[in-house]
């Protein structure tokens, strides 16, 4: 595929460097010829700092990307090759609340978790489903969908099941993240691994890992147990909190660092509601680090991605993104870790789910590889967060308020009907300019 052409939707992202760091790297094998950053009307100002940035990225690099900005959407996606969505409905003002109000009844604020992950699906998927609509109308028939907007596993499936769009993607960077890690440990390169892992975004296992083709996941629970590993795999966005041996031995498994949520709840809280105590949740000290960052972004002689940006949490983005792109162009058909349609490659999961798991990714999109049956101990967790996430997407989509409530009931992270019932009712009405679908009365 020659003379490429690439949208990214939320091009104002902080993200965004990062993004441009891995398109320049790749530019050999990409030949990106045009780029386009898109935003909204609030978000003009953030994106005419990336654009800058980017642009000046792009000329230390002496590469041939073209590169556009635009309020535009539908003028940016005509004849569109690539689509990235990485947008955030009601910027970090709404994540702050997503965080808050569940606090302040005493359960997990989260952004992809729980009731702020609920609340953000309700606000995120209408307008990415508007987004396909767009993409189906004005881009190339073969477009590819990329999306790393949260929460991605939600994202995705609502996509494949109301969009009418099958060449959707999801991505996120915990497995990146996850497999760099265990690279570390092993004192190996991070391409000689591989891992098999199942479950959904922000809720899966990794069951084994590969080093050169073999299997080593006994040597890392082994490392676990004995105490040789003192810190479980973790991400910038999460406590770091031990697992037990007893946990890890049982089993069988390294649960992804999202999983202290559910597994370290009472802990996980405490250290919440400290953050609450003092003004301090993360999405505030995202708030504080984002000020900064585009401080930095718009300093006229920086032509590089900074390393503070590692410090949102971005580490490894631009690999897992332009490596899918790279893949799919190329015909690359390595092993990545996506959000994609099951097929009957998890047999307990429906075959039109989204999963979080490998696939191989070829010009024909990704092909998950076959996992089987989810090991017992592991199925039962699983199966309750993918219930979950179906009920969201379908009230977010139909304008359900009842089916809404129902899903944040069986949530692990809510601890009764009442208080799913008064956290949905005050989070309504603190987002409710950005959930049009339901009705307002």
């Amino acid at each position: 595929m020659d003379d490429l052409k690439v949208v990214v939707i939320g091009g104002g992202s902080s993200y965004t460097p990062e993004l441009i760091e891995g398109f320049i790297n790749r530019y050999d094998e990409l030949k990106i010829t045009e780029l386009h950053l898109v935003d909204i009307e609030s978000g003009k100002d953030k994106l005419k700092t990336i654009y800058n940035l980017s642009k000046r990225m792009i000329e230390k690099a002496n590469v041939g990307i073209k590169l556009f900005q635009t309020l535009d959407r539908q003028e940016a996606l005509k004849d569109a090759d690539f689509v990235l969505t990485q947008i955030r409905v009601g910027g970090l003002d709404a994540r702050v609340l997503d965080e808050r109000i569940p606090l302040s009844h005493g359960i997990i604020g989260q952004e992809t978790n729980g009731a702020g992950g609920m609340f953000k699906a309700l606000r995120t998927i209408p307008v990415v489903l508007d987004i396909v609509e767009d993409i189906k109308k004005y881009a190339k028939k073969d477009a590819w969908l990329i999306n790393f907007t949260n929460p991605a596993g939600m994202v995705t499936e609502a996509v494949n099941r109301y969009g009418d769009f099958d060449r959707a993607v999801g991505l996120c960077n915990v497995p990146v993240n996850m497999k760099n890690q265990f690279a570390e440990i092993f004192k190996v390169e991070p391409d000689t691994i591989e891992l098999d892992i199942v479950g959904v975004n922000h809720h899966f296992f990794v069951t084994d890992i590969f080093l050169e083709g073999k299997s080593s996941i006994d040597e890392l629970l082994d490392m676990y147990v004995s105490g040789e590993l003192q810190n479980t795999p973790t991400m910038k966005n999460i406590e770091s909190l031990q697992w037990s041996k007893s946990l890890i031995k049982s089993l069988e498994a390294i649960p992804n660092p999202y999983l202290n949520y559910y597994f370290m709840t009472k802990e996980q809280l405490q250290s919440e509601r400290d953050q609450y105590e003092e003004n301090n949740v993360r999405a505030e000290e995202v708030k504080k680090i984002e000020k900064e960052l585009f401080e930095e972004y718009a300093d006229p002689d920086l032509d590089v991605k900074p390393k503070a940006l590692e410090e949102r949490g971005g580490a490894y983005y631009s690999d897992a993104a332009c490596s899918l792109v790279d893949s799919i162009v190329n015909n690359r058909r390595d092993i990545q870790y996506v959000n994609t349609l099951n097929k009957g490659t998890v047999t307990d999961f429906p075959y039109e789910s989204v999963i979080e798991g490998a696939a191989i990714i070829t010009n024909d999109g990704p092909k998950p590889l076959n996992y089987g049956k989810i090991p017992y101990k592991l199925n039962g967790t699983l199966q309750t967060i993918k219930t979950f996430e179906r009920m969201v997407c379908e009230a977010a989509v139909t304008g359900d308020k009842d089916l809404a409530i129902a899903a944040l009931t069986l949530n692990p992270l809510v601890d009764s009907d009442t208080v799913a019932n008064s956290v949905f009712k005050e989070m309504f009405e603190a987002h409710k300019d950005y959930l049009p679908q339901f009705d307002q009365e």
